[in-house]
């Protein structure tokens, strides 16, 4: 009888995935590979880093905009300051967070080329999960790594000009 001499091999970690929850019409939970399904994009980007100085990196990946527009948010799309009351709050698995406006990476009004980041400097985020990336930013505060939640709200309380009462 003959033994095997291959060692088991243990089961490769899962993907991570990202929930996309809120004001959506179709919320969802992603992979990296699910984000391919949107046209990718590809940046190079310097941000200054507090804690490791300034970094340059190439990423690749799908708008935020074209993402979260294929989920519905909840707003007419026909009206213009429909949009702009949603807020999008993104969080890591780091316990990162960061906030972005609708009005920020909507074509119609800033249209910031912000990423969903699914690989960087060539190489794929599938395990790690993907990266925010705003190229427009100096520093890298708003980037966010292993990306775990985005969520769209446009329901808040109505505010009021009266103070506490």
């Amino acid at each position: 009888m003959s033994q095997s001499l291959t060692r088991p091999t243990s089961p490769a970690p899962p993907l991570a995935e990202l929930a996309l929850t809120g004001d959506l019409a179709r919320p969802a939970r992603l992979t990296v590979p699910d984000l391919f399904a949107w046209p990718q994009h590809r940046v190079r980007v310097s941000f200054d880093c507090a804690t490791s100085g300034v970094q340059h990196h190439g990423f690749q990946g799908p708008l935020l905009h074209d993402v979260l527009r294929d989920a519905g948010p909840r707003f007419d799309p026909a009206r213009r300051k429909d949009r702009l009351r949603f807020l999008i709050a993104v969080a890591g698995a780091d316990g990162h967070h960061a906030l972005l406006t609708w009005a920020e990476i909507d074509p119609d009004f800033a249209d910031a080329p912000v990423l969903l980041a699914v690989g960087i400097d060539g190489t794929p985020l599938d395990r790690a999960g993907p990266q925010l990336v705003l190229p427009q930013d100096r520093c890298g505060a708003r980037h966010i790594s292993g990306i775990n939640v985005i969520r769209v709200d446009g329901r808040y309380p109505s505010w009021s000009t009266e103070g506490p009462g």
